[in-house]
């Protein structure tokens, strides 16, 4: 049974795997059966016979499935590959065994890419291989398209992206990674429910889109002939469940913003919030550190690990530094008083950061912190106390004028965390977005709005509490060591084709 070469046209192979099909069904099978019986995964055989030893043969009636991977062609005998998952097994086909019929039915109508179900006996070969010495083959699902690069895998990064799912199938390692980051979630949900917090879910679409400082995407909903938003973050909902007596909350989901796309954003991407009831951001830190180092060790086995070749100890506690502090120390100028004195831009083109007339002066302070300091934050660090300007919804430093309680996690000079002591006071906050609102008026599109029905909640009273976001898909690369966050979202949004 010959493959045809890669020359042959896609659409002539197809036909040709079409021709088949119906050769199958001329014969009363039918090549997408409903269901099979299987006693043992691939990974299971693997476990439970890996200690025959070589030529001997196991007396038990295993059936297992899988897909055609490689098929050699031996005279009246055939080898092939299956592969489930990460699992890979050799099968053994003989004419003798088979009979005459069904063994020449599998070289003229099988292919790789077909999913297979299986019945034999496992056995050892002289060389050493597990292998399935099979008595009964039936086809499951047969393939229609070939596999792509069907000795090296999926190498194409655009195509790996388009098509994960032929990713998936070649490269083990893809399949390893959304593993571990499935490893990763269910630690982070089991930590959670180990301190005691609620998961909930709150809504996607919603009137105002409010939370964070991000331009959102806009929907139509017809039936109520209204304008919706795509949430950019739960926040104001699970603060709202906090006002409902719930005193400890968290959900894990996606959220939506209308931005650039690069290797560290994606307009989608998944955010772990959390909200505690009677604490404030030195208990969000304690609760970071925890949900941080267990996330590791469920990906890696320890706190130790070597990122991009450096050193990496996820072990606590981590660092706590000021941003004033750590502005000073890498600039050698205090730049959140420049910010209040209005001496922010001549600061930033002191400091050769660009700063235009039309930038906001928000962003003018966000980048020199993303050139002066962010690349020296390899250790996980925690950057404490910053300017009230730009955080709308944290409460005042008790003790520092001009600051909120508020920290940022940086590991691996990448934010990973954000998190404040919530602020409660109904009219401070009105104020603040108030403010918001009006800049966004003025031309700022990733300022916050002031949603009457959250400032409504909190004048019936909300708790003292610290509220936490992780970014789930960072903090899965950081992990996992990959510099692209396409590499860990399974369908990353692309540019139509």
């Amino acid at each position: 049974m010959s493959e045809v070469t890669n020359e042959t046209p896609i659409e002539q192979l197809i036909g040709q795997r079409r021709e088949k099909i119906q050769v199958l069904r001329e014969k009363g099978i039918n090549p997408f059966p409903y269901q099979f019986e299987r006693t043992h995964t691939l990974g299971q055989l693997k476990t439970t016979y890996d200690s025959l030893q070589e030529a001997q043969e196991s007396p038990d009636l295993v059936q297992t499935t899988g897909r055609l991977m490689t098929i050699r062609e031996m005279g009246k005998a055939s080898f092939a590959t299956i592969s489930e998952g990460q699992e890979r097994i050799q099968i053994y086909l003989r004419k003798d065994t088979l009979g005459e019929e069904t063994f020449l039915l599998f070289r003229k109508t099988f292919d790789i890419g077909d999913i297979v179900g299986l019945e034999g006996h496992m056995f050892r070969t002289h060389t050493k291989e597990l292998t399935l010495k099979v008595l009964k083959i039936t086809l499951l699902s047969k393939s229609l398209r070939p596999l792509p690069e069907k000795f090296h895998g999926l190498k194409d990064v655009e195509t790996r992206y388009r098509q994960r799912e032929l990713d998936l199938i070649t490269n083990a390692d893809v399949q390893k990674l959304f593993k571990l980051r499935s490893a990763l979630i269910f630690s982070l949900r089991q930590t959670l429910y180990k301190e005691g917090f609620l998961e909930v879910e709150t809504p996607i679409l919603q009137a105002q889109a409010g939370g964070a400082a991000a331009r959102p995407f806009q929907t139509f909903h017809n039936a109520l002939e209204s304008n919706l938003f795509m949430r950019i973050a739960p926040e104001l909902y699970l603060k709202r469940l906090l006002v409902g007596g719930l005193d400890r909350v968290f959900e894990i989901g996606r959220v939506f913003r209308n931005e650039g796309i690069d290797t560290k954003h994606n307009p989608e991407f998944t955010i772990l919030e959390a909200y505690q009831a009677y604490a404030d951001y030195t208990d969000m830190m304690t609760l970071t550190e925890e949900l941080i180092s267990q996330a590791s060790i469920a990906c890696s086995g320890g706190h130790e690990i070597l990122l991009h070749e450096k050193p990496l100890s996820l072990k606590p506690p981590f660092v706590r530094a000021s941003m004033g502090d750590l502005f000073k120390q890498y600039t050698g100028q205090d730049v959140i008083q420049a910010w209040k004195e209005g001496c922010l831009r001549a600061l930033a083109n002191a400091l050769h950061v660009s700063a235009d007339e039309k930038t906001p002066e928000h962003k003018v302070f966000d980048r020199i912190f993303d050139m002066k300091v962010k690349p020296h934050l390899w250790q996980p660090t925690f950057i404490i106390d910053y300017p009230v300007e730009i955080s709308p919804l944290a409460k005042k430093h008790r003790s520092i004028p001009g600051l909120v309680e508020r920290f940022e996690l940086y590991i691996a000079g990448d934010e990973v965390a954000n998190a404040y002591s919530e602020l409660n006071d109904p009219d401070d906050q009105r104020q603040r977005l108030e403010k918001q609102s009006a800049a966004k008026k003025a031309g700022d599109d990733e300022a916050e709005i002031a949603d009457e029905s959250f400032l409504t909640a909190l004048e019936h009273g909300m708790p003292p509490a610290g509220g936490l976001g992780i970014g789930v898909d960072r903090l899965t690369m950081m992990l996992l060591g990959q510099t692209s966050i396409r590499e860990v979202i399974l369908f990353p949004l692309l540019k139509p084709e």
